[in-house]
């Protein structure tokens, strides 16, 4: 009995100390904080940067199997931003990951689609699931800044 409540207070000194221990920490840094038996489907930086993958994000969500959108917050608005609110036109919650943790590499996750259980779904990579739908991704072009001389003659 006396080992038990060692063990017992031992154990919640372990844990005040060093936090809560986690089940699978680097697959859950690996698929933006969530478990791989419950993503749907996956994409990288890389296949983001070079396709718009949001009509293979809406095809997902309207199977209804998964409808948690996690997005890499650490990439730019403008990359996020048809992914964002395709999430948004199929009524799919989506949350931003910004732990510096997720890091924009061309190797890792810039959008995962999960389900709240486990869904054991494979493959989950875009280009394996929706092979089909390859759009190149529009160019982000940057606003033309006017001149001094039309800031100041056209100004209202």
């Amino acid at each position: 009995m006396a080992n038990e409540e060692k063990s017992a207070v031992d154990q919640r000194l372990q844990n005040a100390v060093y936090g809560t221990p986690k089940i699978n920490p680097d697959e859950q840094r690996r698929y933006l904080g969530t478990f791989r038996e419950r993503v749907c489907l996956t994409i990288s930086v890389a296949q983001l940067k070079e396709r718009d993958w949001s009509d293979a994000l809406k095809q997902e969500l309207k199977k209804g199997i998964g409808n948690l959108v996690f997005l890499n917050g650490n990439l730019s608005d403008e990359e996020l931003r048809p992914y964002m609110r395709a999430a948004v036109q199929e009524h799919a919650s989506f949350t931003l990951k910004t732990d510096p943790e997720f890091s924009t590499a061309p190797e890792k996750m810039a959008v995962v689609v999960a389900a709240k259980t486990a869904v054991h779904q494979s493959p989950v990579d875009v280009e394996k699931r929706y092979a089909d739908l390859k759009t190149p991704a529009a160019p982000i072009k940057e606003p033309a800044k006017p001149s001094f001389w039309q800031r100041l003659f056209h100004s209202k």
